[in-house]
């Protein structure tokens, strides 16, 4: 029988890493996005031709908009697991944030995320063991000035996590979060070579984190190998913040 994951953010650097580890370990999976059709369009075609076996469905939903938690469930049947990896950065002081700003990011990254586990939360009950994981942030943690909003919502979704999994463990659903730190991503091209090697200098290991090191953290979470974990928020920062 088929297991199926539901991987938001698919179409970004960290979600596709997610898919492909995944589809590994037998995975059929909906593809989701939200504005770039065609990396998903891509990485699904990819992932048919890699794994025959196995199912991979393109799904749309903008996560700015307020109806697009109810819009993604209609497209989802059979889920096991449900991993968020959406979302994106937003740098401004909080005396230049606007309310629009501050709307946006909630319902990216917590008010439709929340509604869609709502929604989902029935389809993922008749399962024996399934999982909702949430790609959350070290700012979520550790605060971050010039980023309080985006601290604030990862912040929120650890709050959510921690709550969510005593709520849902008498339905056998496991709920965790992976924390990373630096990331090698476009989402930080923008750092000049003095402010990385200012970073690098404050983390233990001396080094940058990869896609891989998120997708492989997830893929251990989803393996049937940590089904005795939950409500636990896991920091993947390389000691950057202990």
């Amino acid at each position: 029988m088929k297991k199926f994951a539901l991987i938001l953010g698919a179409s970004g650097e960290i979600g596709r890493a997610i898919c492909h580890s995944l589809a590994e370990d037998g995975w059929s999976l909906y593809v989701h996005y939200s504005n770039n059709e065609q990396t998903a369009q891509t990485l699904c075609e990819t992932l048919v031709s890699r794994f025959p076996a196995q199912e991979f469905m393109l799904v749309q939903g903008d996560f700015t908009k307020i109806t697009a938690a109810q819009a993604l469930a209609s497209q989802i049947f059979s889920v096991q697991a449900i991993v968020f990896a959406n979302g994106q950065a937003h740098y401004s002081l909080l005396e230049d944030t606007t309310v629009e700003d501050m709307d946006a990011l909630w319902r990216v990254h917590v008010q439709n995320p929340m509604h869609l586990t709502a929604l989902l939360s029935s389809k993922l009950r008749t399962h024996n063991v399934s999982y909702v994981l949430f790609i959350g942030s070290i700012w979520g943690e550790a605060g971050s000035a010039g980023e309080a909003l985006y601290a604030t919502v990862k912040g929120a979704q650890h709050a959510f996590v921690k709550s969510y999994a005593k709520e849902a463990a008498l339905s056998r659903i496991r709920v965790n979060a992976i924390a990373p730190g630096f990331i090698n991503t476009t989402m930080n091209s923008h750092l000049s070579e003095e402010e990385l090697q200012y970073i690098l200098d404050d983390i233990p290991l001396g080094a940058v984190g990869q896609t891989s090191d998120v997708a492989e953290m997830v893929r251990f979470y989803l393996s049937g190998k940590a089904d005795y974990v939950t409500g636990q928020i896991i920091r993947l920062n390389g000691g950057w913040y202990i």
